[in-house]
This record gives structure tokens, sequence and C-alpha cells, in this order.
């Protein structure tokens, strides 16, 4: 159609997914951010069409009657594009690359406190996050690393333990929820609003903290019993860095915006000093520090 202006008619994708979410016709949904996803892709802009193609993938996974609604042509095509793009020379790939390097170069212990630093660093905007409908569980990532920092010097209770692990089927339940993927948003200082959806990026952030829990409560099991402990856990590390918010609110080129600049500091600066040796005393004045503050403001 074509309006009395000459201007062609219809919606824009975000009135499309607004008019998804507002419906709850996630079907609808999953196929606007592939649109998107495609249109990105063809357009040679990676960034975006990594953001707008796992928020498709994300939507459809959360249902069975999604998936299927949306069709397997569909699905097929989104699984295979993601994986085209996750070759691709990006901050999404290399970063994680990177990581895993320097994580080889690590002892488990130093791997598992590089990634309570960065879980710390996540704390102040999830109590944010936390108040809005459904994302409670946001709110006591706090607790959730004092505990675990607790773990390591002296033995914690079984109560605590279930909390951990009531923690981790929160995260992940919300990873599937409408609250994540249709949910709210909060304020920034001088800043665009963030979505809770902005924590699909980087593998999904929800996940990674999901499996960061999981990973150090059957570590703490594994001492407990005398027997060898799974592997540390290193890709909540860069989960830090947000670029997904970045990306969708146009902050520019990611290698460039302050924040992201700023948290790949923090990331390697903490992989030096763990490097260097630090003591019981110094990681948990780290970890204070990190909860306090403030990962989207630009410091």
């Amino acid at each position: 159609m074509f309006d009395l202006f000459g201007k062609k008619g219809g919606r824009s994708p975000q009135e499309r997914v607004d008019a998804c979410q507002k419906k709850g016709d996630w079907a609808g949904l999953a196929r606007a951010y592939y649109d998107m996803g495609v249109a990105a892709m063809e357009q040679e802009d990676l960034n975006s069409a990594a953001l707008w193609l796992h928020r498709a993938d994300t939507v459809y996974s959360a249902r069975d009657e999604v998936y299927e609604a949306v069709g397997e042509a569909l699905t097929d095509d989104c699984s295979e594009r993601i994986g085209t793009l996750e070759e691709a020379v990006m901050l999404h790939n290399n970063i994680p690359f990177e990581v895993e390097q320097k994580a080889e170069e690590l002892g488990d212990i130093q791997v598992r406190i590089w990634g309570l630093f960065s879980f710390a660093r996540l704390v102040s905007l999830g109590e944010r996050l936390g108040r809005l409908p459904g994302c409670g569980v946001l709110g006591t990532l706090g607790w959730a690393v004092d505990t675990m920092l607790k773990s390591f010097r002296e033995p914690i209770s079984q109560e605590e333990i279930s909390r951990l692990l009531d923690t981790c089927s929160q995260l992940y339940e919300l990873s599937d929820s409408e609250n994540y993927y249709a949910g709210g948003e909060i304020a920034v200082d001088g800043g665009a609003p963030f979505q809770v959806f902005d924590l699909n990026s980087m593998l999904g952030v929800l996940l990674e903290l999901d499996e960061y829990l999981d990973n150090h409560v059957n570590f703490l099991g594994a001492i407990s019993q005398g027997e060898a402990p799974p592997e540390a856990q290193h890709s909540i590390v860069s989960c830090t860095l947000l670029p997904d918010y970045y990306v969708r609110t146009g902050a520019g080129p990611l290698e460039k915006v302050p924040q992201i600049e700023a948290e790949l500091s923090r990331i390697w600066g903490d992989y030096h000093l763990l490097c260097a040796g630090l003591t019981w005393e110094q990681v948990a004045e780290k970890v204070e520090a990190y909860k306090a503050l403030d990962i989207l403001k630009v410091q």
C-alpha cells in the first residue's frame, strides 16, 4: 500500500515487534526478529544480524508450539545464519576466543575467580532489573556472589547450596519466559533504556550465570566427596560486555563504545592480576567494588 504522500505503507520492523509483543503473538515476534536479522545480514551489518537472529532463536526455542508455528524452513535457515556468524571476525566471537585462550594459562581456581569477578559486575544491573515483573531472581545475584566467594574458604550449608541451585533453576526459567523476551526495561543515566532482553547477548547472560552457578555447586560437591571437579567455566567472563544493548541502541562501532572499552580493560586487568597472584582478602575487596559498579555508566 501507498499513503497519500507517495511513501510505501506498512509497519516498521520495530512496530511489528511491538505489535507482536502486545498481542502475545510469539511466532510473529520470532518472524519479525528473523526478518530483521536477514535484512541486516544482507546489508553486511553483522552485529545487528547477530542481535536479531539470536533474538528470533530465543523466542521460537522457548516453546514447542511457537517452534512448530514458525516452521522448520525459518528455524533451519536462522540456525544456519547464526552458524555463519559464529565464524565471522566480530567482537561476539573474538573476545570469548581470547578469554578461552587466556583461561588455559590459569589454574582452575584462578579461572573460577575470573568468572566470579564478571558475575559480580552484573550485580548492580541485576538489582535494578530484578524490580521488573518476573525478574526477581536477578536481584539475588549479590547474595549468590557472596555465598560462592565464602565457599572457597569455608564449607557452606546445605541450605545455601539448595538456594544456589534454586537460583540456577529460576535463571533458566526466566530465559524461556515472556518476562525476558517481551519484558520491561530500566532507565539508564545518559543513555537509552536497557531491556531485559538485552541480556541475550554473548551466548545468553542468563544461561551463562546459570551454568556458572551450577558448575560451582558441582565443584563443591566433587571436592567434598574427594572426586575430580568439573572443569572451571570461563565463558561467563565476557558476558559483561552486553553488546546487544549497544547494537540495538545504535551506540556506534562496538570496539569504540566507552563502556565496552572499560569492560575489556577490567577483563584483561583481572587476568593480569590473577597471573600475578592475589590474596583472598584482595579478591574479596575487588568483588565488593565490582558489586557496586554500574557497568552501563561511562566511568
